[in-house]
């Protein structure tokens, strides 16, 4: 088999030689896991229990305000009749009771 003919097994990007890399130091690997800290992801929507006790889970996090309300505003579909949360860092800045007419 000639060197051309063989596929390579690796991974190849298509750009230009002098192009610096797009990834940084918070960039996650798509081979690896994402950051644990939380700073990176600041907007977090909650689903929180029945009750209204504690957070039974946390359905998105983002980076963006824009897509944080976006997942807000679907979680209070998805989960109609529960209470959901964004929080900012640790501040609350919108809040779905779950109470239904």
């Amino acid at each position: 088999m000639r060197e051309g003919d063989r596929m390579g097994l690796g991974a190849h990007q298509f750009r230009p030689p002098d192009d610096p890399p797009d990834e940084n130091a918070k960039t996650p690997s798509p081979c690896g896991e994402f950051p644990l800290d939380g700073e990176d992801l600041p907007y977090k929507v909650e689903v929180w229990d029945d009750g209204g006790k504690f957070v039974e889970q946390v359905v998105a996090v983002s980076l963006s305000a824009s897509i944080g309300y976006a997942a807000y505003f679907a979680a209070a579909r998805e989960y109609p009749g529960r209470a959901i949360t964004l929080r900012h860092k640790s501040t609350v800045i919108s809040r779905w009771t779950g109470k239904t007419h």
